[in-house]
């Protein structure tokens, strides 16, 4: 992989990253047939969605994508529980660390997520569901890459983070700080990654009241052997060199003229 990048690609990596589950919002009801019942009502707040009930837990910590935005929570008995960032604060203002959520969604075979249609508090009955947008509404505009923060941070993997799929994009340490990266890194760096090894990170990201997470763009079991993946936001890569016509075959190079008699 080049090791600069322009800005744009920074920021497709941290926003488009971290809205990929807003792009598979879960299919609409069916219509009714003409004279058949009228089609379901979307679920209101406080009542259990359709989705097959996959977990209940305790909410043991927050997952946050470079921007701050929550993502996704840690459970307990260490079920990571993913979202699209766009329910961050609904879900901030239904749920908090320590309290007992019920996750209605959907979890692939042998995958260590669940990747949330609803989460219900149990105390309160209260809900979030992810539901598509209203037709005709218009996404919020991406936010300036240039925002973020160079961060940098340090310590043993915690616990390894995924996406749905099961590819590993993330850390926790043990200092509570998140490192995000890719998933083609994760397969590259899987011996560095595991729980209980030491990883040395930099990148952009954000710090906030629900705990800071960074994007990386090098990574590394020390400081000094940090292996470079991309550059960050406002990064310009060095001016193309000039290109080679091809070289002839030493035969094939014309003759100097003959000297001047």
């Amino acid at each position: 992989m080049p090791l600069n990048y322009r800005p744009a690609a920074f920021a497709a990596l941290v926003l488009v990253g971290a809205s990929a589950f807003a792009q598979m919002p879960p299919p609409p009801p069916p219509l009714a047939p003409p004279g058949g019942p009228a089609p379901a009502e979307p679920v209101a707040a406080g009542e259990p969605s359709a989705a097959t009930p996959v977990i209940t837990g305790r909410i043991q910590r927050w997952l946050l994508n470079p921007n701050g935005e929550v993502d996704g929570l840690l459970l307990a008995d260490g079920t990571q529980v993913a979202f699209p960032p766009h329910l961050s604060a609904s879900v901030l203002q239904v749920l908090k660390p320590g309290d007992s959520v019920q996750v209605n969604g959907w979890r692939a075979a042998n995958v260590p997520v669940v990747r949330a249609e609803t989460l219900t508090a149990t105390a309160s009955n209260r809900s979030v569901i992810d539901q598509p947008p209203a037709i005709g509404t218009r996404p919020p505009p991406p936010r300036d890459p240039r925002a973020l923060t160079a961060m940098s941070a340090s310590g043993r993997v915690e616990r390894v983070l995924y996406t749905d799929r099961g590819d590993a994009n993330g850390v926790v340490l043990d200092s509570g700080t998140i490192v995000r990266f890719p998933p083609h890194v994760g397969m590259q760096l899987a011996s560095t990654l595991q729980p209980g090894s030491t990883l040395h990170a930099k990148g952009w990201g954000s710090r906030g009241a629900q705990g800071s997470a960074l994007e990386a763009t090098a990574l590394g079991a020390t400081a000094d052997g940090m292996r470079e993946l991309f550059a960050g936001p406002g990064v310009e890569p060095p001016p193309p060199r000039r290109p080679h016509g091809p070289r002839m075959p030493r035969a094939e190079r014309p003759l100097p003229p003959p000297p001047a008699s």
